[in-house]
Order: structure tokens, then sequence, then C-alpha cells
């Protein structure tokens, strides 16, 4: 069976399905941004916040960290000054696990390299996430999973060889795998999703949960993926589209989360068993509109019933159905019948029966 646990939660196919608000980098920096929106997803009903860790300096060459980064959203003369501006402390990171245990929310973390996996693992947070581009990077794959924690793999821009190696990794060492569809680009276009994935993935891994991390602009295309059978969503979150930084454009804002949240929480009963039944909420509208079968005229007794004498109209509160008029026509009324008069079987003369023809009973 499909199942993960995380900091108390159930995740299953006959679970609500799990909501991830992607703060990613989109605090800015700022303890107070990042508390703010911890509150924020959880009002929306968010089960988990997930934020981003780097140890800069031991993630990034020398070149890269140093270079020049003259762009719109930097937070730095360099490439390597603009990330540091975006990381929280140590202290900030325990002062938002406090606030995530205060209000009930679970806080964990994307970590890109070994130091900052290491220091998550000493934060003691519930659960890790691999970013998609990490999928091939199998030292920090076990190290990860060598924590015995819930992992959620994303698998944007990976082949289903990628993900197969990934998983084989992690397995061994950790069984608490949560395999995500994504597609690694900030905005994704809807024709670029691969929602199909998310089938796939359940296929080829039937004991694993499978999610998708959504990076499209809006949140349809996760309500799809829930369809398909993800049964974790990943959105980034923002308070507001116009601050700076390149994801909070396409991030939800607190009224889009909180739709998302309510939608996916509807949906397991929005698909219902399958059974084709009427229902109780549909009487009214289809007592209003449905039709009986009514004397379109005054008819007198003894009429044989033809075409026109009879006619469909509403309310349908009593009487014969419209798909009983070919059994009506061609039979004697016992009774005349006023105008839009309900026309039923006991108005007619009965049926004759059939004459045996002589000698059948014998044969």
């Amino acid at each position: 069976m499909r199942e993960l646990v995380v900091d108390g939660r159930r995740i299953a196919d006959d679970a609500d399905c799990y909501v991830i608000a992607e703060v990613g980098h989109n605090h800015q920096g700022s303890l107070v941004k990042a508390i703010d929106l911890l509150h924020a997803a959880k009002q929306c009903g968010a089960d988990a916040v997930k934020l981003q860790k780097r140890d800069n300096r031991r993630l990034y060459t020398r070149a890269m960290f140093d270079q020049p980064y003259d762009h719109e959203n930097s937070f730095g003369k360099t490439y390597g000054e603009h990330r540091e501006a975006l990381e929280l402390s140590s202290k900030d990171w325990f002062e938002l696990k406090h606030q995530a245990q205060e209000i009930g929310i679970t806080l964990f973390g994307t970590t890109f390299d070994a130091p900052s996996a290491e220091f998550l693992a000493e934060l003691g947070v519930p659960a890790f996430k691999i970013a998609s581009a990490d999928l091939v990077n199998t030292p920090l794959l076990r190290q990860v999973a060598s924590y015995g924690k819930p992992v959620f793999l994303s698998t944007g821009g990976g082949t289903l060889e990628d993900v197969e190696r990934a998983v084989e990794t992690i397995l061994p060492l950790n069984e608490q795998l949560c395999v995500m569809q994504c597609t690694a680009a900030y905005p994704a276009e809807p024709e670029d999703l691969n929602l199909r994935v998310v089938e796939t993935l359940r296929e080829r891994f039937p004991g694993l949960v499978v999610g998708l991390s959504d990076h499209q602009n809006g949140y349809t295309m996760s309500l799809l993926g829930y369809m398909l059978g993800a049964r974790v969503i990943e959105k980034h979150f923002t308070l507001n589209h116009a601050w700076k930084g390149t994801d909070h454009a396409f991030s939800l804002m607190p009224d889009g989360m909180r739709r998302l949240v309510r939608d996916l929480r509807r949906a397991p009963a929005a698909l219902g068993d399958g059974v084709k039944r009427p229902l109780a909420c549909e009487e009214p509208a289809l007592r209003k509109m449905g039709k009986k079968l009514v004397a379109a005229r005054p008819l007198p007794a003894g009429h044989v019933l033809a075409p026109g004498d009879v006619e469909a109209k509403s309310p349908a509160d009593e009487g014969l159905a419209p798909y009983e008029l070919d059994r009506l026509l061609g039979r004697r009324l016992q009774r005349a019948l006023a105008f839009e008069e309900c026309v039923t079987f006991d108005d007619l003369e009965p049926l004759e029966e059939p004459v045996a023809a002589p000698g059948a009973a014998e044969r």
C-alpha cells in the first residue's frame, strides 16, 4: 500500500492530499517575512511549509560565487552575495521551527549540499526535500536517506532511468519516499508539465506515494495532477507578487493557496463511488424541470389514444414519464380525461389476452 507518514500526518491514496507551501527564498532573507509566510500558510490550510537551505561557499565554485550578478532581482553585486543575502541564519531556522510547532504546521527544507543536510538533520526537521537538480546526486541522496526521515524527491529534468537510479539509491536505506513529477522551469508552461508522468510513476513504483511539484502559474494543473494520482502537491507561496525575486510572480498568494487546499479537500467526495443513481439533492430540480404525460385536450371515455392526444409537460410531480408514451398509444380510455390531466395505465382498458389456438394445450 502506498503510504507515507510525515510529522504524524498520513499520506495515502485514501487520505487527503498533502499540500506543501514552497516558500523557498520568498522570505528574501527576512525572518519576519518567513514567520508571516508560515502563519499565512497555516491559515490557508497547507500541511507544510518548505524552505531551502544552502551552504553557498561549499555549494558553488569560486568562479560562480564571485561572478557579477547584475539582475533586477539581485540582492548583491555578485551571485554569492545575492545567495548569502537570501539565506536565513541558524538562529532564524530554530525560531521558525519553534513557530511552526506553536501553530501546528510542519516545517522542513530542501537541502542542496552535504553541510546543509547535516544542519537540517541536527535541527530535527521531520522530512527532507531533494531538488530536481540533485536527482542524479547519489552521494547527497545516500546522506539524506541515512537520516531515516521521509524524503520528497523531485524529478525535473530527469529520465525514468534517472528516477529509477535515485529510488534504488534511497530505498535500501530508507523506505519513506515520495517521488514527485516536476518540470524544472520557473514558471513552467502548461504544455511542459507532462502530468501523465504521474501515472507513469505510479505504475513504475506501485509501493510509493507519488506527488507533483507544480511550478505553473495558477493551481488548476495541480488539481489535474491529483486526478491522475498525485497525493502530494507542492506550490510556491508568497504574500506579494510584486516583491523582488524570480519566484514571486508565479507563486500562489494566500487566496490562491486557500482555494487550492479547499478544492483538493473536496476532490475525494466529488469523485464519489462510481455508481450512477439519482440523488436526493437532484429531486427539486428534476421535479420542476422534468415532465409527465398529460392529455393534450379533453378526451372522452372510449377514445383510442393516437399521436397528438398526449403531451409531455412539467412538472414531474406525478404520473408517467415520457418514455412510457409508446405503451399508451393505441390503447382505449376507460374514463374521460380533462385537459392536462395525467394519463396513467389505470385509465386504460385492459389489454386483451391472446386467444390460444385450438388444441394448443394438448401439444
